[in-house]
């Protein structure tokens, strides 16, 4: 049976993965593998370079005297500051880049003067999306699957350039007639400095599934605004790459120690080896038992401290003592009078006066209906007095 389930499961298909990846290795369905591999013939005369690092380190580290366009396609696009910075100022010194997401937020959008918004419906619906390009031979193109229609809210009309829309239904419940045609912006080029900023929000357009089908066209007309020069393709920027969040990450990656880190797990699986062999059991140590009951008694005393039961504590207290007296005088306690005071300061030998005032105390607290700590050390006080004066 075992053997049956491990077969059944190399051998049965493998479900279609459609979760967003973006990455240049990555084949499933809204993976950019098929886009990465076309990207040569796209720009027959641009210098592809793949960013596998931050885009702060990519473009502080480039040849500032080499024009280029910086892609970077994923369905959600954050910048922290300094990336931000770095990217205005790299496109204020006369470069592209070309963004395409269906989520961009952050300074970067602020800085631009620019909001996304996201339009969600309940069942997935086709969207067709559109050029203003009448140059460009389709100008018309139809999306079915993985669309969540994302367009611009706002834009800064100074700078902004419409370059597409997108045409898409939206469901009204609260009215009658509930389904709504809506036409919006989602491809705009807005200038910043010398450069400018290209910006789509349908990056499922360049992903395999539809690179593939009858919409490559879409992906090459909207490239063409981009120049022949230097192109950054970052693929570090994704939902799909792969982080290794492992501690040994770092020791890997070192070859001194990575290599001694090999050494010691063979060096381990040669001590397991070699010390396989049957030996000798340790003869275990057993020690004696111990005597508990004085530990026994100040884990009920620590119990009896924390609960501040001073009246129960009490009782048994003075019913401890009285046992101690019947016990190690013959002294009957059913009545603590004065012929009892009598016979236990005799056969005790202790005065009758201080017999007397411990008797009273007791007599004194088993009627007392709540007794307080103060109650309890004089008790115990003068009971281990009169225990002790005589060794006792």
């Amino acid at each position: 049976m075992l053997i049956g389930i491990i077969v059944t499961e190399i051998v049965r298909p493998r479900p279609i993965n459609w979760r967003p990846s973006y990455t240049s290795v990555s084949k499933i369905p809204f993976g950019c593998f098929v886009l990465f591999n076309e990207l040569p013939n796209i720009f027959s005369n641009s210098e592809i370079e793949s960013v596998e690092s931050s885009m702060y380190d990519a473009l502080i580290h480039r040849d500032s005297t080499i024009p280029s366009n910086y892609i970077i396609i994923n369905d959600y696009i954050y910048l922290d500051e300094q990336e931000t910075n770095q990217v205005l100022k790299y496109v204020a010194n006369g470069n592209q880049v070309f963004i395409a997401t269906n989520n961009l937020t952050g300074q970067l959008a602020d800085t631009l003067n620019i909001e996304v918004t996201q339009q969600y419906g309940i069942q997935e619906d086709s969207v067709k999306a559109s050029f203003t390009n009448k140059n460009f031979k389709q100008k018309n193109f139809f999306f079915t699957r993985g669309v969540n229609p994302s367009y611009f809210a706002s834009v800064d009309t100074v700078n902004t350039e419409i370059l597409g829309h997108l045409q898409f239904k939206t469901s009204n419940f609260l009215e009658d007639n509930n389904d709504e045609i809506k036409v919006q912006p989602n491809f705009i080029k807005t200038s910043f400095g010398k450069g400018n900023f290209i910006i789509n929000t349908l990056p499922v357009a360049y992903t395999n599934f539809y690179m593939l089908g009858d919409n490559t066209k879409y992906s090459t007309q909207s490239f063409s605004y981009l120049n022949d020069n230097l192109l950054y393709w970052d693929d570090y920027k994704k939902s799909g790459r792969k982080v290794i969040t492992s501690p040994m990450r770092f020791v890997l990656n070192q070859p001194a120690l990575k290599w001694s880190y090999y050494l010691l797990v063979i060096g381990l699986l040669l001590f397991v080896i070699f010390k396989a062999k049957r030996e000798q059991r340790i003869i275990p140590v057993i020690k004696p038992l111990e005597n508990s009951s004085v530990a026994f008694a100040k884990t009920v005393g620590s119990l009896y401290y924390q609960n501040k039961d001073y009246t129960n504590l009490n009782h048994k207290k003075i019913t401890y003592f009285l046992t101690y007296v019947r016990n190690r005088y013959y002294v009957n306690t059913t009545v603590l009078d004065e012929n009892f005071i009598t016979q236990l300061s005799a056969k005790a030998g202790k005065s009758k006066d201080d017999t007397k005032t411990l008797i009273e105390l007791i007599l004194r607290l088993k009627n007392k209906p709540v007794h307080t700590e103060q109650d309890s050390l004089v008790l115990v006080q003068k009971i281990n007095t009169f225990k002790q004066s005589y060794g006792r």
